[in-house]
């Protein structure tokens, strides 16, 4: 079997989203508890997803060459998702280079400092909304039974005639 970009974007989407969303809940938890030995935890993990939400909005831009071929797909709806990709992306790398940072500035401590644990909890918890978005938005790509009822997207016309 080989797989193709959709697939491997399908297979790998749903790290980043479901990541960002444990590792804010772990971060809530440390910095609850004063659990330190934890913050550098969170944050390589971090640094991890970001590198994974790389692959993801690349296999992304496969993903879509492919679904413009099949007649069924709406075009407005993957430009939407393609947008909000892109934000994401943005979103996670910085959350990554913040997490990058506050691990090289706590190289030398027991562990990474409460200030940063707490920065990164709430960058990594606004990112976390804007990956589930980007989810949502790409969910209603093929399943148009998540769409909002009445929205400008589901009624545009499946292919826009022009490239």
């Amino acid at each position: 079997m080989v797989m193709n970009a959709p697939h491997w974007h399908l297979v790998l989407n749903h790290f980043p989203v479901v990541g960002f969303l444990l590792v804010v809940l772990l971060l809530a938890y440390a910095l609850l508890r004063g659990r330190g030995e934890l913050y550098g935890v969170a944050l390589s993990a971090l640094v991890l997803l970001a590198l994974v939400n790389v692959a993801v909005f690349f296999t992304g831009r496969g993903a879509d060459e492919a679904l413009m071929e099949l007649p069924d797909v709406n075009d407005k709806l993957i430009h939407v998702h393609e947008q909000a990709a892109s934000f994401a992306l943005g979103g996670t790398s910085n959350v990554g280079a913040v997490a990058l940072l506050g691990l090289w500035l706590g190289r030398k401590q027991p562990h990474v400092s409460r200030g940063m644990a707490t920065l990164v909890f709430a960058l990594a918890l606004f990112v976390s909304t804007i990956l589930a978005r980007t989810a949502y938005l790409g969910g209603q790509i093929r399943h148009p039974e998540i769409r909002p009822a009445g929205s400008s997207a589901e009624s545009a016309p499946a292919k826009s005639g022009h490239d």
